[in-house]
């Protein structure tokens, strides 16, 4: 037997139909909000002024040699004191603080 389900949007704003799902993400946290086409054109209206000046993010770009001569360091540092570090990837928060400590930094 087959099913047919339908999904009905409803306007966050007020209660009638909705045709679109609208994201946003201020202050690191993101939002979504089901508006009708009349309140959706005046959501981007009101945002039009603050895009007009915003800027897409940026990928990050690569890490820098010092970083990555500063991150040998701090490897070689925790196996000579027999902490366990993988040869790649991120150095555990704690292993660094460990490292700073001994370096007095």
């Amino acid at each position: 037997m087959a099913q047919k389900m339908t999904v009905a949007l409803e306007d966050d704003l007020d209660g009638g139909p909705a045709e679109e799902t609208m994201r946003f993400g201020p202050d690191d946290t993101d939002y979504e909000i089901d508006l009708n086409a009349k309140n959706a054109r005046a959501f981007r209206k009101k945002l039009a002024p603050f895009i007009e000046h915003a800027r897409k993010p940026g990928r990050r770009t690569g890490r820098t040699a010092a970083g990555r001569q500063r991150s040998a360091e701090v490897r070689a540092w925790a196996k000579a004191h027999g902490i366990a570090v993988s040869a790649r990837g991120r150095i555990p928060a704690g292993v660094l603080q460990q490292y700073q400590a001994a370096k007095g930094r």
